[in-house]
């Protein structure tokens, strides 16, 4: 009886252990928050929120690079636009530039076409300074702002790599840290499993010893001894895994990634004072060229203050001046009287008959209204203009033809060296090599001359027919020169002009004609002599022959072919009898019937002491 009851109490008893095992599985499958699980959750919160971070920092930042590829972009616009600016200002100022012509030389005496002229020149180098802006932009701003988007972006990329490396780091660690902590748990539990299975086993008095030999109670209790065994080895590691894992995640939430987020918040602020540094380079750009565009501004001032209305309206009467006489009165014509149609004798078609008309004159006419049918380039001598402008053309055209011919002369010295050169050094060049193109000289030389000989010519005669004489000396001040060319015999020969007076008086007529000066150089050349003879007045042999005020040696031979010259040998020595009065040519007296002019360079003249002007012409 009392072995049925302590069967059914073992029977109870393993009902109750049964029941409790698997109230226990229930439990075990349960979700049970843990302090441990606890820290986990915290854990991955922070991990999140980290990883957040990583990724609003990686925007903000990819950002503020785009903003500096867009201010960067900026200015190489800006430059673009200064550079097309300067290009079309410099185009608009060459487009009005002076042309290489006769128009455009006449447009520049005018004090308005010359100020214009300036402001085209002035705009021109403040064209130049927008270039300057355009490169400075470039060299300055833009370039750099390159090289540095290339260094930010790279130093970005390797501050994220950096964060995420670390990011990565810490959560593997956390993984095996998970993984030790769910081996220790699994151990534990297959420890207090064993253990259990163990006891009870051990604990039923029913069990005779060959049941448990049978059913393996010592392999139950070596199994029980195993499990508790690695579930303290997992322990063990569990434990040493868990203090490296925090001394890890310490670093790497107070060190690594505070450096990592201090690295970029550095690098966002040389970014922003970069771009603050950019934007002041940008104004100082333009402020730098402010002074030299303040200068050509002022220059431009300057020339439209230089303007001078009276001097270009008298500029323009100096222009057109015909020189005409102004029409006579038109006389009263009485056709009450005959038929026969009378005309006064001081009417159009009879102008001031019974005085004696100057040689080449026409009769009056009606000058200011009459208009020049020639509008082509007219007749070589200018015939078609009236006189006063005939004489300027006349002029100007003499003095361009000496200019050619000093031009002329200067290439035959140069080329007369080079041959003297080479005469003496051999070895430097053939001396026969520059004679074809000094006879070329020669010849062109020869031209011109006969040039100037014929426009002198025209000269004269205009300058003879001028109404006015006063006016005419007036009018030649402006024109008159101080030229140093001296041309050949035959151009003196064409201007062939009696002497003056004995008095040694000289007409204002020669005063339009080229003047030559006494200060001829101390050498001359013997093949050359002054280009203007004396005026257009006769010896008068009734009158008393001038007195010698001074001695003279003829330095060259001068053949005298000219009507009122007197030929001389080297080394001759005559008396002077008029001295230069700044015409080139002195007046010398041979003996009392053979005296005339030669030219003052010439000869070598020694006054007298108390002459008039006592000074020694060599």
């Amino acid at each position: 009886m009392l072995r049925r009851r302590s069967h059914f109490f073992v029977l109870i008893d393993n009902a109750l252990s049964v029941k409790a095992e698997k109230e226990e599985e229930q439990k075990e499958e349960e979700p049970t928050a843990s302090p441990f699980e606890e820290y986990l959750q915290t854990l991955l919160q922070l991990k999140t929120t980290s990883a957040d971070q990583f990724d609003n920092l990686e925007k903000h930042t990819q950002w503020g690079i785009e903003f500096v590829e867009k201010y960067n972009k900026f200015v190489k616009e800006r430059s673009e636009i200064e550079i097309n600016y300067a290009k079309q200002i410099r185009n608009l100022s060459k487009k009005y530039q002076p042309k290489k012509n006769s128009r455009e030389e006449e447009e520049s005496k005018f004090s308005f076409c010359r100020a214009f002229f300036t402001t085209l020149n002035e705009l021109n180098d403040y064209a130049g300074q927008h270039e300057v802006i355009a490169e400075n932009l470039t060299s300055q701003i833009f370039v750099e702002l390159t090289r540095y988007l290339q260094e930010l972006k790279a130093e970005r990329k390797t501050h994220f790599h950096d964060g995420r490396k670390a990011q990565q780091y810490i959560e593997s660690s956390w993984k095996q840290l998970e993984s030790c902590k769910r081996r220790f748990e699994r151990d534990c539990k297959e420890a207090d499993r064993a253990q259990q299975y163990f006891e009870k086993m051990d604990a039923d008095i029913n069990v005779t010893k060959a049941d448990v030999e049978k059913r393996g109670l010592n392999k139950a209790r070596q199994q029980a001894q195993m499990r508790h065994q690695m579930a303290s080895d997992s322990k063990g590691d569990y434990s040493s895994y868990l203090q490296k894992f925090n001394q890890e995640q310490n670093d790497h939430y107070h060190t690594i990634i505070p450096n990592i987020f201090q690295k970029l918040q550095d690098m966002e602020e040389k970014r922003i004072e970069r771009i603050g540094a950019c934007m002041k380079t940008f104004a100082e750009v333009d402020r730098q060229v402010l002074p030299i565009v303040g200068k050509c501004l002022d220059g431009m001032t300057t020339a439209a203050e230089s303007i001078e209305p009276k001097t270009d309206s008298q500029q323009v009467v100096e222009s057109y001046k015909s020189g005409f006489e102004p029409p006579s009165d038109v006389e009263f014509e009485d056709y009450g009287q005959a038929m026969k149609r009378t005309v006064s004798e001081n009417s159009l078609s009879n102008a001031k008959e019974g005085k004696e008309k100057p040689a080449g004159k026409s009769k009056p006419k009606l000058w200011p209204f009459i208009k020049n049918k020639n509008k082509g380039s007219g007749p070589e001598d200018f015939s078609h203009l009236p006189p006063e402008q005939r004489r300027k053309k006349l002029q100007g055209k003499i003095d361009d033809l000496n200019k050619d011919i000093h031009k002329e002369m200067d290439q035959r010295d140069a080329l007369t060296k080079m041959k003297d050169v080479y005469i003496k050094n051999p070895q430097m060049g053939d001396p026969t090599s520059v004679d074809p193109r000094l006879t070329e000289i020669a010849q062109n030389i020869e031209k011109l001359q006969a040039e100037v000989q014929k426009f002198e010519g025209w000269l004269a005669e205009v300058e003879e027919r001028m109404p006015s004489k006063s006016d005419s000396h007036r009018r030649s001040g402006l024109y008159e020169t101080q030229s140093n060319i001296a041309v050949s015999n035959n151009c003196a020969q064409d201007r062939e002009r009696p002497l003056s007076s004995p008095d040694g008086s000289y007409t204002e007529e020669q005063n339009t004609e080229t003047q030559v000066k006494a200060n001829i150089n101390p050498t001359p050349n013997p093949n050359t002599i002054p280009t203007t003879m004396p005026d257009d007045e006769e010896f008068d042999d009734d009158d008393e022959p001038l007195a010698t005020i001074g001695t003279c040696k003829a330095l060259y031979p001068f053949e005298g072919h000219n009507e009122g010259t007197i030929a001389v040998a080297e080394g001759e020595l005559l008396y002077v009898i008029e001295e230069d009065k700044g015409d080139g040519w002195t007046r010398v007296r041979r003996n009392q019937d053979e005296e005339g002019y030669v030219p003052t360079s010439y000869i070598e003249v020694n006054l007298e002491p108390n002459a008039k002007g006592a000074m020694t012409y060599i």
